[in-house]
């Protein structure tokens, strides 16, 4: 029986690049073949508890704004209200996947157990939901951030009382992604940094989180979840400074513990902002290492200078972004999740579904500039001949040399290089054609 929530809005269809009305896909075929599979595999897009249906609407200067009928999300009735409509929205969407913190999903009890037998319970019902849908679990992961008790960090935490709840917390949490069938599960270190170096031993920190995450490895195996662990990369906000800082910094963070071939990330536009790069330039990062598992979907204020986490609508950006993507073979088990949320203006039902389509139909703009980029080959052109140097049997033995060899033969050829031009300004006119 439907809640009423949506009342009077219609399932979203593929119209095509000309219609002009509000609430369909122009760029989003779902069935749409691209680069030989389809539009819907390449993009796997998936719907964030969190912001859809679990956010109020504050703000760090204001309360709630919307008034949903699952607020205050206080009871187990209200969080099976709250599944309902949620649901409800996955089938007008027709998305294929969501992703959920524990949080989201169940009210606060007060106790671990408590909060896990509800978690239980939940989980339970939205196992429910989904037979005879075609929705699964992108991931799950939980909230280890909004609490007090987490106010110092999880597993970075000076107090092992609270690494052990972390520790149990994390346990449920990967038992119920299993349960429901995840692709995924994800850790993101919220309060995993510091304040202040003046009561911080950050060595012990990072070796009581180089720990844990091999605990979530081990006890994936144990348990045969074949889904994937993904760590996020976030660089502040709400720590002065986190210790997944970004890509590199994790992916060295992966390395220095033995968990490179486990453990791949989960990166988001609106991080990689903050922490000064491009969201390319993170994709890029990851895939070079191998260690690209998903991402999370979104676009920052340029001009407010934090994590406003509003739904993407720059279409160049994203085409870049699935560009590097698409060049490293895909996202896997990961997909493209929309950790996105409506402005607190946006009060109605139908913003929630604006929001969505919207976005969809940037990423599928990206995703198909990104296709004939590749399929063009300009920019493989380029690079090919940037570094056509390379491939000459003298270059690859230099790399097999050493300092003195080298220098022997810049003596005896007269190496004297010249500057050749980066091309930069081609290249992004190129990149404009296809955007």
């Amino acid at each position: 029986m439907s809640t009423g929530f949506f009342e009077g809005l219609s399932k979203v269809t593929y119209q095509g690049a000309q219609s002009t009305e509000p609430l369909v896909y122009r760029h989003y075929n779902p069935e749409e073949v691209v680069l030989g599979k389809r539009m819907a595999d390449h993009l796997r897009f998936a719907v964030a508890w969190w912001h859809s249906f679990a956010w109020e609407g504050g703000d760090p200067f204001g309360g709630a704004t919307f008034q949903r009928p699952w607020h205050p999300q206080d009871d187990m009735g209200r969080a099976k209200m709250k599944a309902d409509v949620a649901f409800e929205m996955f089938d007008l969407l027709g998305v294929p996947y969501y992703c959920w913190h524990d949080a989201d999903l169940r009210p606060e009890q007060g106790s671990f157990a408590a909060n896990l037998s509800t978690l239980d319970e939940i989980t339970d019902y939205l196992g429910e939901k989904m037979q005879g849908r075609d929705i699964g679990l992108l991931w799950g992961t939980a909230n280890m951030f909004s609490d007090r008790r987490w106010m110092s960090g999880a597993s970075t935490n000076p107090d092992p009382d609270v690494f052990a709840y972390a520790a149990a917390t994390v346990k449920g949490c990967l038992d119920a992604t299993h349960k429901l069938g995840g692709q995924n599960y994800v850790l993101w270190g919220g309060r995993e940094g510091y304040e202040t170096l003046l009561n911080t031993d950050m060595g012990q920190e990072l070796d009581h989180m180089g720990r844990f995450l091999n605990m979530v490895v081990d006890y994936k195996h144990k348990i045969g979840f074949e889904g994937t662990i993904l760590v996020e990369p976030k660089p502040q906000e709400p720590s002065k400074h986190q210790y997944d800082f970004d890509a590199a910094t994790c992916i060295g963070f992966l390395r220095k513990y033995g968990l490179e071939g486990e453990v791949k990330l989960n990166l988001e536009q609106g991080h990689a902002i903050l922490a000064g790069h491009s969201f390319e330039h993170e994709i890029a990062v990851a895939a070079a290492d191998g260690m690209l598992g998903s991402i999370d979907m979104n676009r920052n204020d340029y001009q407010s200078g934090w994590d406003t986490d509003q739904f993407p609508n720059n279409v160049p950006e994203v085409a870049l972004a699935y560009y590097h993507i698409l060049k490293a073979g895909g996202l896997g088990t990961g997909g493209t999740n929309f950790d996105a949320k409506l402005r607190r203006q946006s009060l109605d039902p139908v913003d929630l579904i604006a929001g969505h389509v919207g976005a969809m139909d940037v990423c599928a703009r990206g995703l198909k500039a990104a296709a004939a980029m590749i399929e063009d080959g300009g920019l493989e052109d380029a690079l090919t001949d940037r570094y056509a140097g390379w491939s000459s049997e003298a270059a690859q033995a230099m790399l097999g040399s050493d300092l003195e060899a080298i220098q022997a033969r810049v003596l005896a050829e007269g190496i004297e290089p010249a500057p050749r031009s980066g091309r930069q300004e081609i290249l992004e006119n190129y990149v404009n054609r296809f955007v």
